[in-house]
């Protein structure tokens, strides 16, 4: 008994699963949806359905196979050594791609602080490259500086978003939505595909939520119910606080502005109400950014251990920081800002978040179909193997339609890099083989 008081509940674990989803995932979605119009919003009930699908089978996953590695380990579960690197290749890729639109949204709240972030392609560019080395080396303190700065941070966006989604309402006018539901006249069933990615990234980090069930109460049952409450939680927060900035702000207003949440808030109370929301999400991004940089050279750090990434990602400092490693990404990523420059902020956002989503997408295909190879080594019971097939069909479903709606670019994109990783991978192949070729051994 006193053990189990030690270990988190399950409303503890499902709080835990929602703030960490929310990130800055948030910020700039708003203006990117409103470039379609408010139909968008109906790719939210799709999104929510299918991350829920998703975040439960990794939480089943995380139960099962208690390996360390995450998804890059329940994808060799089912597709051998390669697909280990390969998934890990991927999801790094799409780590450092999502940051540099992580940096892009705190330079548009940025903006109205310092106008000539604003003033075109190279000053947007600076700022971000800015942040981005800004937070690589705030990291350089280690895991435990960068969890104590996140735990902070993280509530400069989840207090005026999750505030907006309550209060908002009092300034709600069904005419703007009304007017904001489809300026473009486009089908409803483009409109949804077209903003399935934009609603996707919101949700991306879920497949962090299966948390270590060593540190939970009762794990077999908190830890999937855990990641369904985080996501749904999370889930209703992003659909009431984007419907609802859809009714106060004009869609032509909301399209064209750097800081949708601050725009608002200053439109329901004033100027400096909308200053204060401003310097709160630039404090969140900044945050968030922080947390995912170490998370990038964390996952290159766990590959290089594996004998897959170079050595020098390996290497820590006596503070258990990777910063050679945080070095290098941080190069990767100043080269990924330089290859998508754009003079508009929303616009360089969304080419970035499609890739991003298919990069991350790839990864999910192929750790959940690890599921079924986990739960015949589990042996576990038909009634589970059954429940969880059904949820992991709803989780394969999404995710393919998610790839569809990505766009030809983004999957073009992402099929070059994937086709790239297996080039990389055969040069390191030779150490992963257990004997020696069939002609020595006859």
């Amino acid at each position: 008994m006193a053990e189990s008081s030690k270990k988190m509940s399950l409303v503890g674990l499902t709080t835990l699963v929602a703030v960490n989803m929310m990130g800055s995932g948030i910020i700039m979605l708003p203006s990117s949806m409103a470039q379609l119009g408010a139909v968008s919003l109906l790719s939210w009930i799709i999104t929510a359905a299918g991350s829920m699908a998703i975040a439960y089978c990794f939480a089943q996953c995380g139960i099962y196979c208690p390996r360390s590695g995450g998804m890059s380990a329940y994808t060799e579960e089912a597709h051998g050594k390669s697909a280990f690197f390969l998934c890990s290749f991927l999801y790094f890729l799409s780590l450092a791609i999502g940051n540099v639109a992580i940096g892009i949204s705190a330079v548009g709240y940025l903006t109205p602080f310092f106008p000539w972030l604003g003033s075109g392609a190279i000053p947007l560019f600076v700022g971000t490259v800015g942040l981005i080395w800004l937070t690589t080396a705030a990291n350089f303190g280690g895991p435990s500086i960068t969890g104590k700065i996140g735990a902070i941070t993280v509530w400069g966006v989840i207090i005026p978003v999750a505030g907006l989604s309550v209060i908002g309402w009092f300034w709600f006018d069904p005419a703007v939505l009304r007017e904001a539901w489809n300026p473009h006249n486009l089908k409803i069933g483009d409109a949804i595909a077209q903003s399935i990615p934009l609603t996707l990234w919101a949700f991306l980090g879920m497949e962090s939520a299966a948390q270590n069930s060593d540190a939970v109460d009762n794990p077999k049952r908190n830890v999937p119910l855990a990641c369904l409450f985080g996501t749904l939680g999370a889930a209703v927060v992003y659909v009431l606080s984007t419907t609802v900035i859809q009714g106060i702000v004009p869609n032509a207003e909301l399209a064209n502005s750097t800081a949708p949440f601050a725009y608002v808030y200053a439109q329901m109370f004033n100027p400096f109400i909308g200053n204060i929301i401003m310097a709160l999400a630039v404090m969140a991004c900044i945050g968030s950014l922080l947390g995912w940089q170490f998370t990038l050279a964390q996952t290159a750090k766990v590959t290089a251990d594996q004998g897959m990434f170079p050595k020098l990602f390996s290497k820590v400092s006596a503070m258990n920081a990777p910063i050679i490693g945080m070095i290098v990404c941080g190069i990767l990523q100043t080269l990924m800002a330089l290859s998508t420059i754009s003079p508009n902020a929303s616009a360089q956002f969304s080419k970035l978040v499609n890739l991003a989503a298919v990069t991350n997408l790839i990864p999910y295909v192929t750790a959940l179909s690890g599921l079924l190879v986990i739960m015949y080594k589990a042996n576990v019971s038909p009634a589970i193997f059954r429940r969880n097939v059904a949820v992991l069909m709803v989780a394969m479903a999404y995710s393919f339609y998610a790839l569809y709606a990505s766009g030809k670019d983004a999957v073009f994109g992402a099929m070059i890099v994937l086709a790239v990783g297996y080039l990389l991978y055969g040069f390191i192949a030779k150490n992963f083989v257990d004997q020696p070729p069939a002609s020595e051994r006859a």
